[in-house]
């Protein structure tokens, strides 16, 4: 399904037909063909069982370059600049805090663990050549979606004056 254009003066919605909540991307012109994008809060679904933020933090970052690259603005990631990142993570949905406590708190712990190498890793091996964000916050909590095994968001900046 194609991204759907909404231009406010320097702001350009981008969204998909259906969503009453939010755009998918949101760009703001910044003067001299300079562009900062905030980048949707996608939820992943693990559904149940364990998460696996090796899968999908890849996932999450890759569908944002898929955004940008159908919205026009640039083919890869590595074209633009974060700024910051805020994930959400969903506490774990086993084992239980009741029954297993111990359990439950070496899990909170693994996921922290997992999804900081996975985020890591995907700057390094993606985008070995830009900055990191400037905040990259990470909580294990729970999110709105009982599902969901995470959520993130992002602000970035294009810079035209670095594609000449």
């Amino acid at each position: 399904m194609a991204l759907i254009k909404k231009e406010r003066g320097r702001v350009t919605y981008h969204t998909r037909e259906g969503n009453r909540f939010f755009s998918d991307v949101v760009v703001e012109e910044l003067g001299d063909g300079d562009l900062r994008l905030h980048l949707a809060g996608l939820a992943c679904g693990a559904g149940v069982g364990r998460q696996d933020p090796g899968k999908e933090i890849p996932l999450i970052f890759d569908t944002w370059e898929e955004w940008l690259r159908e919205a026009g603005i640039c083919n890869s990631l590595a074209e633009v600049d974060f700024l910051e990142v805020h994930a959400f993570g969903a506490a774990p949905k086993t084992p239980s805090p009741v029954s297993d406590p111990e359990g439950y708190v070496a899990e909170r712990q693994r996921v922290r663990e997992v999804y900081a190498a996975a985020y890591s890793s995907y700057w390094a091996q993606k985008m070995p050549d830009n900055g990191l964000p400037a905040r990259f916050t990470v909580y294990v909590e729970d999110v709105p979606d009982p599902k969901a095994s995470f959520e993130v968001s992002a602000t970035a900046l294009y810079q035209k004056s670095l594609r000449r």
